[in-house]
């Protein structure tokens, strides 16, 4: 061991005098026929398989293959392991997977494999700088060179086969939400919300799930007919009328993760086409309350000229720093339906808002948002459902009379369902109903008082208008007397 040390560091000794007394040029000749002296004495080979390949857009799909591969495989031959516990509704079990310089040993069909995990770190990175986010990781496979085919051709195709399954059976729905920049960090969902449980119109709710369950079975025909698998849902109503409790019911209904994107978090246009580019198939991309996300109606008003155009603009540039944020509409057209949009498949787009007359028609339009669903206020076959879910009760000798209140009163699913809620262990069924019966009738009287109110405001502007318009009558008659009297001494 002594002698070998002693072996090295003169080696490093005179390769320090060569790199000193030798060009570049000639030092880079030597130093390439030594590597190729060392790669023909050296029986074995090295493949790299990358974390990001090409443009660096998107994930390597085997590199994910492999990091589960090797988790299944690395737990008893290396030292150092990250952990990650797996939770469903199935089970719940730790992932393990190789710390960074770490080697693992596999055998397969009587050759022997080593895997070792490893990263690039660039040069100008800043000391104190913990974002990792420009470190490129890499999996090295080191075999004999004899094996290569059998490597290539059957052993790397049954690690990603593996490793395709191990992501199967362990996969976790996340919601996912964007931060400053054009990355996703996420957390585990688990939202109970399903269709079941949605407090909708039994018609309209059977309407939706076979659009839903129609569109995951057609990969085929959209390819046919040339389209991108994907669809858009806008979902407008008032609030508490459900779309939030909607879109958590389509992801568990389709197992697919969300993409919550705050548009104002999205410097611009290039960064939200990142943001598309880094989602996974079978997913639902949100933007919820879409007409306050950003100014996306007023660049498509009507033409201003000279100063005016000047004046706007300006304001514009003024709003988007405010905002920090240069998204434009046809920034987020070409994210819902452009070329961009291709990436990825299975895919469901979904905005939802509160006004739906304050957006734009080119973003809604069929082919964009291709289905409309209206969340409204609560009817009575949507409040069976929340008695249903809330009272575990299917009818009631005061059904009749809620039935005439809410035909009679305008009243969303959240408040009902609020009313509905036993709030201590002393009330039942007809306590809570008799609750609800009494927000009812609140709400309906403040309805009327209210619309007197404007009424009789109404009234008032009316009756201020008819005395204005007598004063200029009488004014305009004044004046015409006074006319004709001066005619008349003339």
């Amino acid at each position: 061991m002594t002698q070998l040390g002693s072996m090295m560091a003169s080696a490093m000794f005179v390769w320090a005098i060569f790199q000193q007394w030798f060009p570049e040029e000639l030092s880079k000749h030597i130093e390439k026929y030594i590597r190729r002296l060392v790669s023909f004495m050296n029986p074995y080979i090295t493949i790299s398989f990358h974390e990001y390949q090409g443009d660096e857009y998107e994930r390597s799909k085997a590199y994910k293959a492999i990091e589960r591969y090797l988790s299944s495989n690395s737990s008893n031959g290396v030292k150092r392991l990250k952990a990650n516990v797996i939770k469903n509704s199935k089970f719940r079990s730790v992932f393990l997977s190789m710390e960074d310089y770490e080697e693992v040993i596999d055998e397969f069909q009587g050759m022997t494999i080593w895997w070792s995990s490893s990263k690039i770190i660039p040069q100008q990175r800043a000391l104190f700088n913990y974002n990792d986010g420009d470190e490129k990781r890499y999996y090295q496979l080191t075999c004999h060179r004899k094996h290569r085919d059998i490597i290539t051709n059957v052993y790397v195709p049954h690690v990603l086969d593996e490793g395709e399954a191990i992501a199967k059976k362990t996969r976790q729905r996340k919601l996912h939400t964007n931060g400053i920049g054009s990355s996703w960090s996420h957390i585990i969902f688990d939202h109970p919300s399903t269709f079941d449980t949605l407090a909708m119109h039994p018609e309209k709710k059977k309407d939706i799930l076979n659009d839903l369950m129609t569109f995951i079975k057609s990969k085929d025909y959209y390819k046919k007919v040339g389209k991108s698998w994907k669809r858009g849902y806008l979902l407008y109503g008032p609030p508490g009328t459900g779309k939030s409790s909607m879109i958590a019911a389509m992801a568990n209904l389709l197992d697919y993760d969300i993409y919550d994107l705050e548009l104002t978090s999205v410097n611009d246009n290039t960064k939200l086409k990142k943001l598309l580019i880094h989602t996974s198939s079978r997913s639902i991309i949100v933007i919820e309350d879409i007409d306050c996300s950003l100014d996306l109606t007023g660049e498509r008003k009507g033409k201003s000229t000279g100063g005016e155009e000047r004046n706007l603009v300006h304001k514009k540039e003024k709003v988007k720093k405010k905002k920090g944020s240069e998204v434009t509409l046809s920034g987020l057209l070409n994210f819902i339906d452009g070329l961009w949009s291709a990436c990825g498949s299975e895919r469901l787009i979904v905005f939802t808002t509160n006004h739906i007359e304050k957006l734009d028609p080119a973003l809604i339009r069929r082919g964009r948002m291709d289905k409309h669903i209206e969340l409204s206020f609560c009817c009575f076959e949507t409040f069976k459902v929340l008695a249903k879910n809330y009272l575990d009760i299917e009818s009631h000798d005061l059904y009749p009379s809620i039935n005439r209140l809410l035909e009679e009163t305008n009243m969303s699913p959240a408040d009902v369902a609020e009313n509905l809620m036993p709030k201590s262990a002393d009330e039942n069924a007809e306590s809570c109903l008799n609750v609800l019966i009494k927000a009812l009738e609140n709400a309906k009287e403040e309805a009327r008082l209210k619309a007197a109110e404007e009424e009789s405001s109404d009234q008032v502007l009316s009756d201020s208008g008819d005395e204005e318009s007598k004063d200029t009558d009488t004014e305009s008659s004044d004046s015409g007397d006074e006319d004709s009297s001066e005619g008349s001494e003339g």
